[in-house]
């Protein structure tokens, strides 16, 4: 696991979720200064400072001073529009301002060949899951299309356990689906969050698509 002396003031928006809740802890345990930046702050169960407002309410004047933004947020089933227009709305306060943005993304959004098939486009993946796959891409290529922005979108493996064991490791990779020596494509929420500030410390992936993997 990295660690930093170089300590930094980190917004996570949607820190009560389970994605953003293990981020925060993580940040916290590694000495930064974290926000909470959520709807309802009883739902934030550690001792941080808080913002409380809607993404979509949020403005420049609240995160210009951050180093950095993580977002966490997951939008509600028949909402999935939301994963786009919450990115846009990101990109539009964010521009211009030296805040680098963290986007917790999605598996299927990853190649599972040269760039040209999606893994939400292969025939066996989850009809559920793919009104949020197809926004989340489409999120992807409003934050590679910008100028003005720093930004790393981290996708998790194809399996994204909740409540997966805390193993202290991963394996890093570009925006193809990766999987293990045997053939699974697994990664837990609490390995994500030591990718995801691993990545904060380090800034070596502006403007990139990344994914962890076991």
């Amino acid at each position: 696991v990295c660690s930093s002396d170089l300590f930094m003031k980190i917004g996570i928006i949607a820190a009560s979720g389970k994605a953003g809740a293990l981020i925060t802890k993580e940040a916290v345990q590694r000495g930064h200064e974290v926000t909470a930046i959520v709807r309802h702050p009883d739902r934030v169960k550690m001792d941080v400072s808080i913002l409380q407002k809607d993404l979509f309410d949020l403005t420049t004047t609240d995160l210009e001073n951050f180093d950095v933004v993580v977002d966490a947020f997951r939008a509600a089933e028949g909402k999935e529009e939301q994963f786009l227009t919450s990115i846009e709305h990101l990109v539009k306060i964010l521009t211009g301002t030296s805040v680098k943005l963290f986007v917790v993304g999605g598996a299927g959004s990853l190649y599972v060949d040269d760039h040209i098939t999606h893994l939400y486009e292969t025939p066996t993946f989850p009809e559920v899951f793919k009104p949020t796959s197809i926004m989340m891409g489409r999120g992807l290529e409003v934050l590679e299309n910008q100028n003005g922005l720093n930004w790393t979108y981290i996708s998790p493996a194809a399996d994204f356990k909740a409540d997966g064991p805390k193993k202290g490791h991963y394996v890093l990779g570009n925006e193809m689906l990766m999987s293990d020596a045997n053939g699974k494509s697994e990664i837990s929420y609490a390995d994500y969050a030591i990718a995801m500030l691993d990545e904060i410390e380090t800034g070596e992936h502006n403007c990139e698509h990344l994914s962890v993997v076991w």
